[in-house]
């Protein structure tokens, strides 16, 4: 990815030939201080475009980048032209407007039609490329907001959707077809009062990310409460890791997670501060730090969503 002249392309050879085990270092698409960027994995700022802050960050089949602009408008960007090729303003469509509306979570779906996780309406809607609701679905939300009803939304291949409701501290799992709640968990606070806020110091249970693996369990990026935790549908919770269980590394807004075909995981590490990476790979076996991302000075603190490109098509994300 040296020399760029159709990024598209090379992006979406990239997810037809991608080998089946990561690398040893990846190529990561992410967004901080204002850049939407490439870094290869030799460190090189391979491709970029000047962009605000993001929450939800997808590369498409077909080379382009699914994303957020402002605080609630999903965009497609082609990212040879720069263009945005379509987009949906949840602020505006479909009886959002005069409302105060923010997008944290979007998915472009196998039918073609695109996903979002609408926080201030409270609800879920898939919409077709011209914009109308092909379906609704009600969010229950205890401590409604529009900056915290949601972050990330995930579809599962069972049909349902993982949502994270950041101000309820709960995962909740929905029915794509009845929109009926089929499973909830509340993060834990392992017996500590929540100090609120992002950064290292911060302590509570608003979640940032939930992913269902194949083995039928959940995991959560317990978003200020610093770790991961591997949940059974039973609600045990079967594997984690917390703030300083890592040598080296403190973890802070723990935000998105990535497993790759190997069985690793990778981990968003937001609101860490210098001297801490921004995204890290770990072997779950023996929590092990197989590869660590630290582009602080050239991203800053709020990178908090990637893609890894070398394995787009391949992990759970």
């Amino acid at each position: 990815m040296k020399m760029i002249r159709n990024l598209s392309t090379v992006i979406a050879a990239i997810l037809i030939s991608v080998p089946s085990l990561a690398l040893a270092d990846h190529d990561v698409l992410l967004q901080g201080n204002n850049r939407l960027a490439i870094i290869d994995a030799d460190g090189t700022v391979s491709w970029e475009m000047r962009w605000g802050g993001i929450h939800d960050i997808h590369l498409l089949p077909n080379g382009n980048i699914l994303t957020r602009q402002g605080g609630a408008k999903v965009v497609e960007i082609n990212p040879t032209t720069k263009e945005l090729v379509w987009s949906y303003d949840s602020a505006q469509e479909n009886g959002n407007a005069g409302k105060r509306i923010e997008v944290h979570a979007f998915e472009r779906l196998e039918n073609g039609d695109t996903m979002i996780a609408e926080s201030g309406a409270a609800r879920i809607i898939e919409v077709n490329q011209d914009g109308k609701i092909q379906k609704e679905i009600a969010l229950t939300v205890e401590h409604p907001g529009a900056h915290t009803d949601t972050r990330l939304v995930r579809s599962t291949k069972s049909g349902t959707y993982l949502a994270t409701h950041e101000s309820d501290g709960k995962v909740r799992e929905y029915d794509r077809k009845s929109g009926k709640i089929v499973w909830e968990y509340e993060v834990p606070l392992f017996g500590r009062e929540p100090a609120g806020g992002h950064g290292p110091e911060a302590y509570g249970n608003r979640l940032f990310s939930a992913l269902r693996l194949e083995n039928g369990n959940t995991l959560i990026a317990t978003g200020n409460g610093h770790g991961v935790i591997e949940v059974t549908p039973e609600k045990e919770i079967v594997w984690q890791i917390q703030q300083d269980d890592l040598p080296n590394i403190k973890l802070a807004w723990v935000t998105t997670l990535e497993v790759l075909p190997n069985g690793n995981y990778v981990i968003g590490n937001c609101h860490a501060g210098a001297g801490q990476p921004l995204l890290l790979e770990i072997n779950p076996s023996n929590k092990e730090v197989v590869w660590t991302l630290d582009r602080f000075d050239d991203f800053g603190n709020s990178v908090s969503n990637s893609v890894l490109v070398d394995m787009a098509g391949k992990s759970i994300r």
